[in-house]
């Protein structure tokens, strides 16, 4: 699955950032027997001083990527396409991503238990080569990146 998720992002990609759109992430996952999702996030790239994404957007998006998709054919069978905006619980995908949003909480959730968890909030300390500094407690805890099921911001208001 890996390997299918790193050649949509770099499809998806290829589309995307063209439009002048910043590529957030993609997810791809399997819903029910029968079909699949194939979540896009977009957004304005950093620096860009807009009011957000709006349904145009996504709509002009989904309305590019469809026909490449159906070009390219990467995924057998039935799928739905979902464009949006990454929210204010944003998801985090990269490292660059954790450095971006350091200082802001996070909910993290692992592949596999790390100590005995497999869920951490905490506030984003950094990165520290392959791995994301988080403060849990009090404590800076580092987790490996490649461990990182997924990411998401904690909204402050």
């Amino acid at each position: 699955m890996r390997h299918l998720e790193s050649r949509l992002t770099d499809l998806v990609r290829s589309v995307v950032e063209p439009m002048g759109y910043e590529l957030v992430g993609v997810e791809y996952f399997r819903r029910g027997k029968h079909g699949a999702v194939l979540r896009v996030y977009i957004d304005f790239p950093p620096g860009v001083w807009v009011t957000g994404i709006t349904v145009d957007d996504c709509g002009a998006v989904s309305h590019q990527l469809s026909g490449v998709l159906d070009v390219d054919n990467p995924i057998a069978g039935h799928y739905d396409l979902e464009v949006s905006s990454p929210g204010l619980d944003r998801p985090l995908f990269t490292a660059e991503h954790f450095e971006r949003f350091r200082g802001h909480n996070v909910r993290i959730k692992l592949v596999a238990k790390l100590d005995d968890r497999r869920h951490l909030a905490g506030r984003i300390a950094g990165m520290k080569q392959d791995r994301v500094v988080l403060e849990v407690d009090g404590e800076h805890r580092e987790i490996p990146l490649a461990m990182i099921e997924s990411a998401r911001l904690v909204p402050e208001f």
